[in-house]
C-alpha cells in the first residue's frame, strides 16, 4: 500500500477539511478568512479554487454525496451549498431572527439523497434544512430536548437512518429514522 503526505500551504487557521468521496485527490478546507478552498493532492503548491460568501469564520464544510457540490458552514450563522466545477454559491441557508443575534454554525451533514442538510448551532439547536428551497424541515430539538450547550459533531450513519450528535454538554444524542 502507497502512502503519501502531501503539503498545503493555508494562510489561515484550518478549521474543518472534507474529503470528496467520489474522488479522493480532492478535498475541501474552512478556514478563518471567511473562505473555503478546494484543494487537488495533485497540485500541492495552491488551492484549485477559494470560494467568498462568509462574513465570518468557516467552521465547518461537508462534501455533497454527489462530490461535485460541497457545504460550508460558519460564524456567520449561514451555511452554504457551492458547486466546486463553477465556483458559484447555489444556495444560502439561514435562521431569521428578530433580535438580530443569531447562533454559530458549528458542524453540517448531508443526508444520503443530499435532500436534506443537518445543520448543529452553538446553542445546543440542530435543525433540518430542505437543500432545494432553503427551509427548514424540522427542528430536531422540538422532538427532543435540544443539547444545553454548543453542537461539536454530527455524524451520520452509513444507511442514512440514524444521526448522532454530540455536544459540549457531553451528551450525545441519537435521531433515528427521521426524514433521512
Amino acid at each position: 500500500m502507497h502512502y503519501s503526505v502531501v503539503i498545503m500551504p493555508q494562510f489561515w487557521h484550518m478549521a474543518s477539511v472534507s474529503i470528496n468521496g467520489t474522488n479522493s485527490n480532492m478535498f475541501v478546507s474552512g478556514s478563518c478568512d471567511a473562505t473555503a478552498r478546494l484543494w487537488d493532492t495533485r497540485i500541492a503548491s495552491r488551492a484549485v479554487r477559494t470560494f467568498h460568501g462568509h462574513e465570518g469564520d468557516v467552521n465547518t464544510v461537508k462534501f455533497f454525496p454527489d462530490g461535485h457540490r460541497f457545504g460550508t458552514g460558519s460564524d456567520d450563522g449561514t451555511c452554504r451549498l457551492f458547486d466546486m466545477r463553477t465556483g458559484h454559491q447555489l444556495q444560502v441557508y439561514g435562521l431569521q431572527c428578530g433580535d438580530g443575534d443569531f447562533p454559530i454554525v458549528t458542524s453540517i451533514a448531508f443526508s444520503i439523497s443530499g435532500m436534506l442538510m443537518f445543520v448543529g448551532y452553538s446553542n445546543g439547536d440542530c435543525f433540518v434544512w430542505d437543500t432545494l428551497i432553503a427551509k427548514v424541515a424540522l427542528n430536531l430539538g422540538s422532538l427532543h430536548d435540544s443539547h444545553e450547550q454548543r453542537i461539536t459533531y454530527l455524524g451520520l450513519s452509513a444507511d442514512g437512518s440514524a444521526l448522532c450528535t454530540g455536544s459540549w454538554d457531553k451528551n450525545l444524542k441519537l435521531q433515528r429514522k427521521m426524514l433521512m
